[in-house]
């Protein structure tokens, strides 16, 4: 009888055991199950509310973001740098939900920043590195021992080696350096063996553009991280490379509306074009390892070269357009897409408050929802759910009519040319 019972109770611990590997966020729950999930839905954040990041997010404020971003099923985040102090807030944020319901799952891609000497001044020198990179990772690592259950990626630089990044690209041997740094602290097992170390890039600074930026650096960096993380960004290249927008010659018959819906289409596949350049690069070095979104998105407002009076690119129903293709296309193919971003920032061009970069969020400041996902506050699923303190209601009051009177058709191929950069 007692061995019945005690060959019971192991039977009942090991089911108990094996559930709990199941469950959500316990451990086990990693880069490598997480990446890839249509299951665990990937986000680009910044919590900044004001026009200035002098005035940080509180806890309070990042925990109602969170709380918005579960409702909608998002479930890994990407932040960028840990010099301030969003990120650890964040952390204590997501901290505190889990405590509070240990049901409640939340994961970080934790950005460092790095930047070369002298980044943002009249004399950047991109050929050494800033003293500042080095207490950057220090703190990213110190948080990822802090956070383990959280933080299952760290990102190491942001657009960091893409020449147009004029004010602060590096080198890809400076990236390489800090990802070979991070690489040996889980060799050593100083950072938890499952934690994922890539860069998040430009797909050029990953091999699929030009040939500059094929050297042996960034060969070896490709070899060295545990997945790429490459950023395409279409709506930028309606002005700067506009080859695959506008209304072609064969459209001039469509509806307006199908003109513009062609026009998006074109789009995601320009995305995928990219996606597939760096694949080819990476397959073309002998490597085969996970390729996924950093970032991609779509302003909804441009008062510059993206809005009316430029390629027309930006409003709310070309941007939803985008978010809905580019969410299809990540999740049947089985990609991490890091959408940017879940939340408009001021910050990003204070003193253009209509300018592109302040308008990329799926939520406005205030916390209305934008028509990318209108669809999700037809759920129901932010009922009772706030944004400093406001409740979660459409754009345009939900008159998609009202949203359609915004919306210009992208220009004929010859005036798209016509708005090209001379070369």
């Amino acid at each position: 009888m007692f061995f019945a019972v005690l060959l019971i109770a192991m039977l009942l611990l090991h089911s108990c055991r094996q559930a709990g590997l199941n469950k959500p966020g316990v451990a086990g729950t990693t880069a490598a199950n997480i990446l890839g999930n249509p299951a665990y839905l990937a986000i680009s954040y910044g919590g900044y509310r004001q026009t200035s990041r002098d005035v940080q997010p509180t806890v309070a404020e990042l925990k109602e973001d969170m709380k918005l971003l579960a409702a909608m099923g998002i479930k890994l985040l990407r932040t960028y740098n840990v010099y301030l102090e969003e990120t650890s807030n964040l952390l204590k944020a997501i901290t505190q939900l889990k405590q509070e319901n240990p049901q409640f799952e939340m994961y970080l891609m934790l950005g460092a920043w790095i930047d070369c000497k002298n980044a943002f001044t009249d004399n950047p020198d991109h050929q050494n590195e800033s003293e500042r990179n080095e207490g950057e990772i220090a703190r990213a690592v110190a948080l990822a021992k802090q956070y383990p259950d959280i933080v299952k990626i760290i990102a190491v630089g942001n657009e960091a080696m893409v020449k147009w990044a004029a004010s602060y690209y590096v080198q890809p041997g400076v990236i390489l350096k800090w990802v070979k740094y991070l690489q040996d602290l889980k060799a050593k097992g100083e950072l938890p063996a499952d934690l994922w170390i890539t860069s998040s890039d430009n797909f050029a600074s990953w091999g699929g553009g030009d040939a500059e930026y094929h050297v042996e650096d960034l060969n070896n960096l490709i070899k060295a991280v545990d997945f790429i993380s490459m950023h395409t960004y279409p709506m930028h290249d309606t002005h700067y490379n506009p080859d695959f927008w506008g209304v072609r010659n064969n459209e001039t018959n469509l509806t307006e509306l199908e003109k513009t819906e062609a026009a998006m289409h074109r789009a995601k596949n320009y995305a995928i074009a990219q996606y597939q350049s760096v694949v080819q690069y990476m397959k073309s070095l002998g490597v085969n390892k996970p390729v996924h979104i950093g970032e991609t998105g779509w302003a909804t407002q441009s008062n510059e070269r993206y809005g009316d009076n430029g390629s027309r690119a930006t409003d709310e129903y070309k941007s939803g357009i985008y978010y809905h293709l580019m969410r299809e296309w990540t999740n049947q193919s089985g990609l991490t897409l890091f959408y940017f971003e879940a939340f408009d920032e001021q910050w990003k061009d204070a003193g253009n408050p209509g300018g592109s970069e302040n308008h990329f969020g799926l939520f406005t400041v205030q916390g209305q929802a934008k028509y990318a996902i209108w669809d999700v506050v037809d759920k129901g699923v932010f009922s009772g759910l706030t944004r400093n303190g406001n409740p979660i209601t459409k754009t345009f009051n939900g008159n998609k009519a009202a949203l359609m009177k915004t919306v210009k058709t992208p220009h004929t191929d010859a005036h798209i040319k016509a708005l090209q950069p001379a070369h």
